[in-house]
């Protein structure tokens, strides 16, 4: 009897199949947010999609969409050491839900 195979490879081969360019590793961003951000930000921002090399991300007010915009540089580095690869190159905040 055959092993029921791993989801992740099974998307994976569709996705290939269908031509559908998306980078699935770069989603571990969502587990690795908390960790790399901090407790702080953690609860005032998240990532809401991923366009390329930009992120988004929902933040709860106003004053945090300015204070996280004078840590950008700071955040960027620390998302790309957590993914081991240059994978974020710019982030737009805006107010949004933080689910």
């Amino acid at each position: 009897m055959d092993k029921p195979a791993p989801l992740g490879g099974v998307l994976k081969e569709a996705l290939k199949a269908s031509n559908i360019d998306v980078d699935l590793e770069l989603y571990g961003l969502w587990e690795r947010w908390p960790e790399a951000v901090g407790p702080v930000i953690e609860k005032n921002a998240r990532p809401a999609a991923i366009k390329g090399k930009l992120l988004l991300v929902n933040v709860s007010s106003a004053p945090w969409i300015q204070q996280l915009q004078y840590l950008k540089e700071e955040l960027i580095q620390k998302l790309n050491q957590a993914l081991g690869r240059n994978a974020v190159a710019d982030i737009r905040f805006k107010i949004g839900p933080l689910e």
